[in-house]
């Protein structure tokens, strides 16, 4: 994976971007003046993040690995130590499929009736390869989405989820709390 010279990514203009961030230069980016990514954040091959009028919130310590994609018109945030697997999609939009309106954002909003709801995932969010999220979910910390899961309703935190549509298979450990407390204190020591 080639990633991206400090100098290459402040070209990009982003709207604010953290400390060892790495970005490889197979990933694309639209609306970039809206989209904040913070420290220790790494950006895989062929990610696609095209942000809306409300952005795209990338806080510490977060990956998002290839073929992932951040889609939407209203805001899409990420919390500390989220990790986004393969082929993941996180709409904060979507067309109405219903017949009553067309689809396609090259159709004038008049004739559309765009869903436009932000998505949050908390801190120790991850999200299996191949899931889909739709607008509106938040998914609190430490929630843990299964592969292949079709994301649509919010669920609360340290759940596990899966299926399509996901719901709740078991309870995730906290001890991931005490193991970030070990993380940080190591690395605060310097």
């Amino acid at each position: 994976m080639a990633i991206l010279t400090r100098d290459e990514i402040k070209e990009l203009g982003f709207a604010s971007i953290g400390n060892n961030v790495l970005i490889s230069s197979k990933a694309s980016f639209y609306g970039t003046s809206k989209i904040h990514i913070g420290n220790n954040v790494r950006i895989d091959d062929f990610c696609v993040l095209s942000a809306g009028d409300g952005g795209i919130d990338i806080d510490d310590y977060v990956h998002i690995a290839v073929y992932s994609s951040l889609i939407g018109y209203a805001k899409i945030e990420l919390g500390k130590y989220c990790n986004i697997s393969s082929r993941v999609s996180i709409y904060s939009s979507s067309d109405d499929f219903s017949g009553e309106f067309m689809t396609n954002p090259m159709v004038d909003e008049l004739f559309t009736n765009v869903t436009k709801q932000p998505v949050r995932l908390a801190e120790h969010v991850v999200v299996g390869c191949g899931s889909v999220i739709l607008p509106g979910v938040e998914l609190n910390t430490g929630c843990a989405v299964g592969s292949l899961s079709l994301v649509k309703n919010s669920f609360n935190e340290y759940t596990i989820i899966a299926g399509t549509p996901a719901k709740v298979i078991a309870n995730r450990s906290r001890k991931l709390e005490k193991i970030q407390l070990q993380f940080e204190s190591f690395y605060n020591r310097e």
